[in-house]
């Protein structure tokens, strides 16, 4: 299977997602991609070790996409290999009365990951700028100054969010915070196999609320906002990656990649050496356990 470049699914300029595929054709069976998937996850568990140790650097990554993009099985494959003590998985849904008693982001920060250690967030601080925008009567709850009904809220709102939405990414690159943004790009008519698939099979059943058909007639604006999203918030330290969604285990694959290979330029990312005077002793440090035999 060929080797996975980032670069074909960053976003360093103004895109179109309409221009995106949403399939990545490959040469490649279904064992082929599982063998592929086993070395890079392995990969990644490694260095997840070698992080915690270094105790440097903190990693966010983010997962944004429409309903059935395969986030949460994304996360369970991906991550499967990691130790739980280093990483952390939020999902950002309904804010909580306590949540809107904050500013929007407040949630964001307290939920950020500590260093050495592998943050998620599935779905993100992105929601306020992508759900509230869809249904902009959302806001109201926030109880903002100035915003008495939806009339209130102008363009520039937005456009500040986002401006806000790019100082807070900034500032938790420059305190040593490694951030990756996922788009999952799925196409309108996977997204309706998969819903029929929720209803035809009992055991996903339980997956399925009539909200994701309500939502599913909103789908062209949820890409207007997510292409506007992505283009104002791309940046050198915290990039979107637009990733072919529709089959699921090449998505997977590609996730992990990009971060194996991203994170391979973090050289100083090493293991603490130990303390000169514990070195030098190791020795008679191992003769005394043995003593004890």
């Amino acid at each position: 299977m060929r080797p996975v470049n980032p670069d074909d699914f960053k976003v360093t300029k103004k895109i179109q997602l309409t221009d995106w595929p949403t399939h990545l054709h490959v040469n490649a069976d279904d064992d082929e991609k599982e063998e592929a998937m086993d070395a890079i996850v392995e990969k990644l568990s490694k260095l997840q070790d070698v992080m915690y140790a270094h105790n440097r650097y903190a990693v966010l990554i983010c997962f944004q996409g429409m309903d059935t993009s395969g986030k949460d099985s994304l996360i369970r494959e991906v991550f499967k290999q990691f130790n739980p003590r280093g990483m952390v998985v939020n999902s950002f849904k309904v804010p909580s009365a306590t949540e809107l008693g904050h500013d929007y982001l407040w949630r964001h920060y307290i939920a950020l990951p500590e260093k050495g250690k592998f943050g998620i967030f599935n779905r993100t601080h992105y929601e306020n700028v992508l759900v509230t925008r869809v249904h902009p009567e959302y806001i109201l709850n926030e109880n903002l100054p100035g915003i008495e009904s939806v009339d209130d809220i102008r363009p520039q709102f937005w456009q500040d969010r986002m401006e806000q939405i790019r100082n807070f990414e900034k500032h938790i690159v420059q305190n040593g915070t490694i951030v990756f943004k996922f788009y999952m790009h799925l196409s309108k008519e996977e997204q309706r196999q998969r819903l029929l698939r929720r209803l035809e099979e009992n055991d996903h059943n339980w997956k399925f609320s009539p909200g994701d058909l309500k939502e599913r007639l909103l789908w062209d604006d949820y890409m207007r906002y997510y292409e506007e999203a992505i283009n104002a918030t791309s940046t050198e330290k915290a990039p979107w990656f637009v990733i072919p969604a529709d089959d699921k285990e090449m998505a997977r694959y590609i996730v992990a990649a990009i971060i194996w290979k991203t994170m391979q330029q973090y050289t100083d990312i090493v293991e603490p050496e130990l303390d000169d005077e514990i070195k030098a002793n190791l020795k008679a440090y191992e003769a005394q356990l043995r003593k004890e035999i």
